[in-house]
C-alpha cells in the first residue's frame, strides 16, 4: 500500500515543480473555500472522533487539540489564505558569483520533493501541512493519530477535491488512514521516495522516528518552555505575561511549563502570584524553598517531582522553582529543558543580553511570553512544526525550511581549465 502511495506522490512532486505560483494559489484558495463550505460534514465527522476520545479516557489536554469549532475552523481556512500572501520562495536566486573561470554560479531554492509527516490529534495540522507543502511544490504523505482519523479523512477529501478543481495532482496530498502503528514503520523506510520525515507528536513518537527512519528526520514541538523572572522585574507587568504564557491555550507546546524566580524577590513575587493565578485555576508544583512560601497563601500548592520538571503538563499546571541568579536559572534550563522556547522577564538590559546570549533555544524571549513561538505570530503563515535541532531548519518551519537548493553554473562554451 505505501509504495503505491510513495510512487503517486513521487510523481505528483515532479508535476508540482513545473506550477506556477498562481496555480499554486488557485489550489490554496479552492482549498479555503471548501473548509469553509463543507464545514458541516469536517465537524461532524470531528464529532465522532471527540465522543470515541472521551469514550476512551483521552486526557482534556488531547481533547482540546483534537476538538475543531466552526470558529477554530475558520481561522484555519483563514491560514491557508495568508500562506497565498506569502512570497513564494521557489526559484529564488540565494546568492551567486561569477568564478574567475567566467563561470556563473547560483544557489537556487527549490522544493524537498515528498514529506512525510506523523502527527497524533492536531486535526489543524492536515491542513497546515497540505498549505505550506502545496506552495512549495512538495508532495505531502500525511499520517495523523487515530483520535483524528474521521477528521484527517474529511479534510483530505476536501484537499484533494481542491486539487482536481485546480487541475493539479490529487495525490500531492495523500494521507494513510489505517491505524495500525505497523504503517509508520513502513513509511520510515519509505526512503526510494520520501526525502524528509516531520514528527508532531509526544516524546515517544520523536524517538520512534529518531531510531527507526532511514529518511532524515526534523524533531522537535516538545516545549518544557521556562521563564525566569529576575530580580529587576517589574511584578504588575510580569503577571500577565505569565498568565498568557500559562492560560492562554495550555495544550499548546509553547506554554510554559516552569517559571523560574529570583531568590531575592520570592517572598514578594510569590503570593502576588499564587493569588493571581489561583483566579485561573492553575495548579502549583513547588520546589522546597518556593513551596513554604505558597503554601502560606494557597492550598492547592504541591511539591514538584523531578521527572515533573523534564515533561510537558500541557494543562493548567505550573512548576515554580526558584534561583538564587541568572546562571543558575540558565543552568536549570539547560538541565530540564528541551530547547524550544524560553523567556527572561527583566528591567536589566545587561541582564537581557545575557539571557539571551546563554540560552540556547530555537526561540529566546525578553519580557515576553513563550506563545509566540508560533508560525503565524512569525509571519511565516502556517507552520509545519517548531525544530529543536541544529541542521536544516530551526524554530518555526515556514516555507523556507521546506525547500533546500541547487546550484546552477552558467557558462560560455567554457571547460575547466
Amino acid at each position: 500500500m505505501l509504495q503505491q502511495l510513495g510512487l503517486a506522490a513521487k510523481q505528483a512532486s515532479f508535476l508540482l515543480t513545473q506550477c506556477s505560483t498562481s496555480q499554486k494559489n488557485a489550489a490554496l484558495s479552492c482549498i479555503a473555500d471548501l473548509l469553509e463550505q463543507q464545514a458541516d460534514q469536517i465537524l461532524a465527522a470531528n464529532q465522532l472522533d471527540m465522543q470515541s476520545a472521551k469514550d476512551n479516557g483521552i486526557s482534556e489536554a488531547i481533547l482540546d487539540r483534537l476538538l475543531l469549532t466552526k470558529p477554530r475552523l475558520s481561522a484555519i481556512a483563514d491560514d491557508v489564505r495568508k500562506v497565498i500572501t506569502l512570497t513564494d520562495p521557489i526559484g529564488q536566486v540565494i546568492d551567486g558569483s561569477t568564478l574567475d573561470s567566467g563561470l556563473k554560479l547560483q544557489r537556487q531554492r527549490v522544493p524537498l520533493g515528498v514529506i512525510g509527516v506523523i502527527y497524533e490529534a492536531r486535526p489543524n495540522v492536515t491542513i497546515d501541512i497540505a498549505s505550506l507543502c502545496l506552495k512549495t511544490g512538495n508532495a505531502a504523505i500525511l499520517r495523523g493519530g487515530k483520535e483524528t482519523i474521521h477528521t484527517n479523512k474529511a479534510m483530505i477529501e476536501v484537499v484533494q477535491q481542491a486539487l482536481k478543481l485546480s487541475n493539479l495532482p490529487a495525490a500531492a496530498v495523500q494521507s494513510i488512514n489505517n491505524p495500525d502503528r505497523k504503517y509508520i514503520n513502513e513509511l520510515l523506510k519509505l526512503d526510494q521516495y520520501v526525502d524528509m520525515i516531520i514528527p508532531r507528536g509526544g516524546a515517544a513518537l520523536h524517538k520512534l522516528c529518531r531510531e527507526h527512519s532511514t529518511i532524515p528526520v526534523i524533531t522537535g514541538g516538545i516545549g518544557v518552555c521556562h521563564i525566569f523572572v529576575d530580580e529587576t522585574a517589574d511584578f504588575d507587568k510580569a503577571l500577565p505575561i505569565i498568565i498568557n504564557a500559562k492560560t492562554q491555550r495550555p495544550s499548546t507546546c509553547n506554554t510554559v511549563e516552569t517559571l523560574l524566580v529570583h531568590s531575592e524577590i520570592a517572598e514578594q513575587f510569590l503570593p502576588k502570584l499564587s493569588q493571581t493565578l489561583a483566579d485561573k485555576n492553575v495548579i502549583l508544583h513547588a520546589d522546597e524553598k518556593a513551596f513554604d512560601i505558597l503554601k502560606r497563601e494557597l492550598a492547592n500548592v504541591l511539591p514538584v517531582k523531578d521527572e515533573e520538571l523534564r515533561n510537558e503538563w500541557l494543562s493548567k499546571d505550573l512548576n515554580v522553582v526558584i534561583v538564587n541568579s541568572l546562571s543558575a536559572a540558565v543552568d536549570h534550563i539547560r538541565e530540564y529543558g528541551s530547547a524550544h522556547s524560553d523567556a527572561i522577564l527583566t528591567r536589566s538590559l545587561i541582564n537581557a543580553e545575557r539571557f539571551v546570549q546563554l540560552v540556547d533555544s530555537a526561540a529566546v524571549y525578553v519580557n515576553a511570553s513563550t506563545r509566540f513561538t508560533d508560525g503565524g505570530q512569525f509571519g511565516l503563515g502556517a507552520e509545519v512544526a517548531v525544530s529543536t535541532q541544529k541542521l536544516h531548519a530551526r524554530g518555526p518551519m515556514g516555507l523556507e525550511a521546506l525547500t533546500t537548493h541547487k546550484w546552477i553554473g552558467y557558462g560560455d562554451d567554457l571547460v575547466r581549465p
